[in-house]
């Protein structure tokens, strides 16, 4: 058999295989278009929360939504398939915040007394209602009716986690004679006298947010 051709395929020499890069360990890079695209979500659920909270869901359209985010009118249902998912997104993302929010203000904080654990609980609790980044909860409080029967099973999930550090500590407070009332209703009450707070708690008013938290302390807690 006759040898191949030296400038046939065959006969060729074969030219060194490139390099393979090295696939970079970790979460790939996000695409400048996918960064973007998560930009402007993220300025679809802040404009829905300042108008789901100022107007309410009924009244808020999605043209003023979209318009709040510096969008088209159409641009909200390109990310969210209607405006009830749209209200879901926005209570889930508040509360995702709070629960990491408040996990951060805990965190390191385990010899810490359990009057000032809840010192800090009260205070970081006031921030989500009525602080500068304080939309998405409030939302949750004014329209938690407008939910399907699933999507507020889900936001109770993300609840339930969120006050689960509260009892111990309440629990603490209780078995030293520092709680006023059993542990449960304490929750209840304390909860509730806080959110009701967005409904008359103003900025600009007499008392900041540090002078509310201290008060409500007093309310609940027997003196030193």
């Amino acid at each position: 058999m006759s040898a191949p051709f030296p400038d046939s395929p065959a006969g060729r020499p074969k030219a060194p295989a490139a390099p393979v890069a090295a696939r970079p360990r970790g979460r790939p890079r996000k695409t400048a278009d996918e960064r973007d695209e998560g930009n402007r979500r993220q300025l679809i659920l802040d404009g829905a929360a300042r108008l789901f909270r100022a107007q309410g869901f009924d009244a808020a359209s999605t043209r003023d939504i979209a318009a709040a985010a510096g969008m088209r009118s159409g641009s909200p249902f390109y990310h969210f398939e209607s405006k009830n998912a749209l209200l879901y997104a926005v209570m889930e993302e508040g509360m995702q915040r709070a629960v990491r929010s408040q996990a951060q203000a805990l965190s390191g904080l385990d010899d810490t007394s359990p009057r000032a654990r809840l010192a800090i609980l009260v205070r970081h609790h006031c921030d989500i209602l009525l602080g500068p980044a304080g939309d998405f909860v409030p939302v949750m409080l004014y329209e938690w009716r407008s939910l399907t029967p699933a999507q507020r099973a889900a936001i109770a999930q993300i609840k339930a986690v969120y006050e689960a550090p509260w009892m111990p500590v309440l629990q603490a407070l209780y078995d030293a004679g520092a709680l006023r009332t059993e542990p449960g209703l304490a929750r209840l009450f304390i909860f509730g006298a806080l959110n009701w707070a967005v409904q008359w708690y103003r900025p600009e008013g007499r008392l900041s947010l540090d002078a509310l938290a201290a008060h409500a302390l007093a309310l609940f807690l027997a003196p030193e």
